[in-house]
């Protein structure tokens, strides 16, 4: 790899730690058993679905308006310097909550949600910056490959922390938790300098004066053209879908975990099996791509989601603890050989039928389509989790989204 390939990829080593500790692993658990201590399990696991479609949808209504504006020369940069700094402060600032702050620590965490997720539409958007199209699948493959390896480090010293306080493995102690949310954003911050240093824009538009009112004009006249750009269109609707299934099961299903009755010590576990075993399991999906061609890689990524979903819906209702853990077990297994792909797949593709001068712009589309997703996801579980007082019937209504998400995407012709 290039050295700008290089850095390209370890900034997904440094943000995929904050996907692993503060969105799916050990955050949802702090917030539910510190921040919530007290408020019953129903209501606390719809709170935390209701917080991650806020973030979703404060990122959707400002991603086309900034991905315009960073198409202008070095606006790439200085966009994604600026969400950086967000997320890294404000992940920080989690280490504040202690018990009771429910509010506050959703609050922060929407936030830090925020400059995260920021940050990825540029850095996504200089995919097309660092690599030629022909190697955009396995570069992209190599960036959640080594994402999940590597964020299995400070995941492992968060949990070395929580365990040296000698607590039992069904509940968190409040102040290791807090140190461990300190060594994320220090993570996070160290394995961002060579993409700070190194990655530089090389497609981009002529400078405008009055870059905001120009950056609107152009965006309303891409919408007005939006014709041309049929493969895309198509590809964007069917991206919705099925990554909104994928964002659910991601955030969600820690929560979904504690409703069930699994311990801490259980869910961590399996957390770090599916981060270990995605490494491979990415790589792999960039090779087949390249032999059976990326849509039909897809495709099967989203086959394997939808008997994810049937498996978790059927989890309740097994009687015998231990066939209820085994089970546990294989939805893991199957989430970790195919979740790295689909989204690596995802961005890649689109990469490719995009104009690359207008790759922050699209890639602003691209991330609307992904933020409302991941805002009616979680806001779908959350709702019907709610109204049925039972979490496995808001996770059946994930499986819809896979089904249309795969109906789509056939009729997708990158031609």
């Amino acid at each position: 790899m290039s050295r700008e390939e290089q850095s390209w990829v370890l900034y997904d080593v440094a943000n995929s730690a904050f996907v692993l500790v503060m969105v799916t692993a050990i955050m949802p658990i702090y917030f539910k058993d510190v921040a919530a201590q007290g408020m019953p399990d129903a209501i606390s696991t719809a709170h935390w679905g209701f917080a991650n479609a806020a973030a979703s949808l404060i990122l959707a209504l400002l991603s086309p308006l900034l991905g315009a504006l960073a198409d202008h020369r070095r606006q790439k940069k200085n966009f994604f310097l600026i969400f950086l700094a967000g997320g890294l402060l404000f992940n920080a600032s989690l280490a504040l909550i202690g018990p009771g702050q429910w509010l506050l620590c959703l609050g922060l965490f929407i936030l830090a949600r925020v400059g995260w997720a920021g940050a990825n539409i540029f850095y996504d958007a200089f995919l097309v910056d660092v690599t030629t199209p022909q190697r955009m699948d396995v570069i992209s493959a190599r960036g959640y490959a080594y994402g999940y390896i590597g964020s299995v480090v400070p995941f492992l010293v968060v949990i070395g922390l929580i365990l040296s306080a000698g607590t039992s493995g069904d509940s968190l102690p409040v102040y290791q938790t807090r140190i461990g949310f300190l060594v994320v954003a220090l993570w996070w911050l160290l394995f961002s300098l060579p993409a700070v240093r190194h990655l530089r824009q090389q497609h981009q538009l002529a400078d405008e004066p009055q870059a905001i009112g120009s950056s609107l004009q152009r965006l309303l006249a891409t919408l007005r053209a939006i014709r041309q750009y049929r493969p895309v269109v198509i590809f964007l609707a069917a991206y919705f879908f099925y990554i909104d299934g994928v964002g659910t099961i991601i955030s969600m299903s820690t929560a979904y975990g504690r409703d069930l009755g699994f311990g801490v010590t259980l869910l961590i576990g399996v957390l770090l099996f599916i981060q270990v075993v995605a490494f491979p399991f990415a790589l792999l999906f960039g090779r087949l791509a390249e032999r059976w061609g990326t849509k039909k890689t897809l495709l099967a990524g989203i086959i394997v989601y939808c008997l994810i979903t049937l498996l978790a819906f059927l989890l309740p209702f097994i009687a015998d603890q231990t066939l209820q853990v085994g089970l546990f077990w294989l939805i893991a297994l199957l989430v970790a050989s195919s979740m790295g792909g689909v989204q690596a797949l995802s961005r890649s593709y689109f990469g490719r039928i995009i104009p690359p001068e207008k790759s922050s712009e699209f890639f602003g589309f691209y991330n609307v389509f992904g933020k409302f997703a991941a805002i009616a996801g979680p806001l779908l579980m959350g709702l019907i989790t709610r109204l049925s007082g039972d979490s496995r019937w808001g996770v059946l209504s994930i499986l819809a989204l896979f089904v249309i998400g795969a109906w789509i995407l056939t009729l997708v012709d990158q031609e």
